[in-house]
């Protein structure tokens, strides 16, 4: 059997324990226009969903609603895109507040902190995810 691009990426994904992927995860494999081509074409088949520029995640069925979701939550799958594009994320001021009992207001896990500017939109049905700049 031919090992064709598209049957090594779908390989990657499914052996992969990520859930968030980059363009250049598999840019080892060929040059950018054509893992482009077959990563659009694993977002039209619902294998993937593209949550941002060059920003990919694993998907499901829902149970209850039969719509494509993702496999994890917003804020997870965002924190994982962001630490494989080598920027430093950390907890916002929020999460902070609430898990040192100063505030009884949940997070929502839409805010990050980061430690630089960031100008990505990372986003997913109608939510997006915030940037908090935190000085180290």
């Amino acid at each position: 059997m031919r090992k064709t691009l598209e049957y090594k990426i779908r390989l990657r994904i499914k052996k992969s324990k990520a859930v968030a992927f980059v363009l250049a995860d598999f840019l080892d494999l060929s040059d950018r226009d054509q893992v482009g081509r077959v990563l659009r074409k694993l977002v039209a088949e619902n294998t993937l969903l593209k949550i941002g520029m060059g920003i990919f995640a694993k998907c499901r069925r829902s149970s209850f609603t039969n719509k494509i979701i993702l496999e994890k939550d917003l804020g997870s799958v965002a924190r994982e895109a962001l630490n494989k594009l080598k920027i430093k994320t950390l907890p916002s001021s929020a999460e902070l507040n609430y898990n040192d009992n100063i505030s009884t207001q949940v997070p929502t896990g839409l805010m990050i902190g980061v430690t630089k500017r960031v100008s990505r939109t990372i986003s997913y049905n109608g939510k997006s995810i915030k940037y908090e700049r935190i000085p180290v």
